[in-house]
């Protein structure tokens, strides 16, 4: 992509979506990259391998396919460097294990993705390092949690499931005083409506299984670093041999291209959605950090420039038996887990893995996956849900 000067003005997002990564007169004009299948690469010569001086060497270590989609992933984080990992909970353990020895102890907010939360309970501990969960309102708090040994502060912010706001600037700021670095899993926003670098995060971590793919059928995850915990973070990914394949590297830069456009319906739609949820006489309350009435909505005000498609609702009174009677109703929305593509979802929330931020609703948490069909059609299925759970 060409880059703009100085006094021209800067290119909008969707612009850069759709240009970033890779330029057709690399490759003989084609509009899209080669999907670059690869174990072995050869060298002109025995010099050349020697030295190691050659762009390519290995499968593991980088094609045209993956420097394509990581360059456009830099593009987007403004990040010094971005790692391309099979999954998005390999985007959350590559890094954690890149950083963290034994003997170290690191913060993990309460309100994370579970398998993340597993990951933390079980192998990190088995490694001998001491985990602990903060409150996700704790923000500059945080300070009294520091250990001379924390090496890592893990946040996540929308939380899993229930969508707590946690003010980044504050936490990444006692977290550096105290020599610390900080993560941050920005699934939710992406970098098109948060980016972490630029709010002190030192490592941005993103499970692009979601709106960077959109079609709920690629499985990867991207992990971006600032200029210093990038050598680090590179030389981990080789050692680890963490690398995505090719086919999906591809379908996810192909997603980027459109990921502008289908955000901006997902938030519209959400929203409206939203709005509508809190209107009715079955619902408690609706946990969306853009509605006015989300207690973070202050600094999701100040920090996000949008919100992505996926928030949560409780319901009034019931268990299970009601929960289920409304999921069960649903027609349009299917019930399944992930989110961030082209069709909704729906599911009951399980928090009870929380250990310091637990909140006791009034009734069954549900959260929504919005998608792209029309937003009346939506609602109607909603309402078909709440008859159901009111029967």
């Amino acid at each position: 992509m060409t880059n703009p000067s100085d006094k021209q003005k800067p290119l909008g997002i969707n612009t850069r979506l759709a240009h970033a990564g890779y330029d057709p007169s690399d490759y003989y004009g084609f509009l899209n990259p080669p999907v670059v299948h690869a174990s072995t690469v050869l060298f002109p010569d025995a010099q050349t391998m020697a030295s190691g001086k050659q762009k390519y060497t290995y499968g593991t270590r980088g094609t045209p396919t993956s420097d394509a989609l990581a360059s456009a992933v830099d593009m987007l984080e403004g990040s010094a460097g971005t790692v391309l990992v099979p999954s998005g909970l390999a985007a959350v353990t590559v890094p954690l294990l890149a950083f963290l020895s034994a003997g170290d102890h690191v913060l993990f907010v309460d309100t994370i993705y579970y398998p993340t939360r597993h990951f933390a309970d079980t192998m990190l501990t088995r490694l001998g390092i001491e985990v602990e969960y903060y409150d996700p309102h704790l923000g500059a708090g945080i300070s009294a949690l520091m250990r001379p040994n924390t090496k890592v502060v893990f946040t996540e912010s929308p939380g899993s499931n229930t969508f707590e706001i946690q003010d980044i600037p504050a936490i990444s700021a006692m977290a550096h005083e105290a020599g610390a670095i900080v993560m941050m899993d920005n699934t939710w926003a992406t970098p098109l409506y948060f980016r972490p670098l630029d709010h002190g995060v030192d490592i941005s971590i993103h499970a692009a299984t979601k709106y960077p793919s959109g079609h709920s059928d690629v499985l990867l995850g991207t992990v971006s670093a600032n200029a210093r915990c990038w050598p680090q973070l590179l030389e981990s990914h080789g050692t680890l041999g963490m690398c995505a394949a090719p086919d999906d590297v591809y379908q996810i830069l192909r997603g980027l291209r459109t990921m502008g456009v289908r955000l901006d319906a997902h938030q519209k739609s959400a929203l409206e959605i939203a709005r509508w949820l809190e209107t009715q006489l079955g619902v408690a309350s609706v946990l969306h950090p853009a509605l006015e009435s989300h207690p973070g909505h202050d600094i999701w005000k100040r920090d996000f420039t949008g919100a992505s498609g996926v928030f949560a609702f409780v319901l009034a009174g019931g268990g299970a038996t009601r929960a289920q009677a409304f999921l069960d109703a649903l027609k349009l929305f299917g019930i399944g887990y992930s989110w961030g593509g082209y069709g909704s979802l729906a599911l009951q929330v399980n928090i009870a893995d929380r250990t310091v931020a637990r909140t006791d609703y009034p009734g069954p948490v549900i959260r929504l996956q919005i998608g792209l069909e029309d937003t009346a059609d939506l609602i109607a299925d909603l309402q078909n849900g709440f008859d159901a759970a009111s029967a």
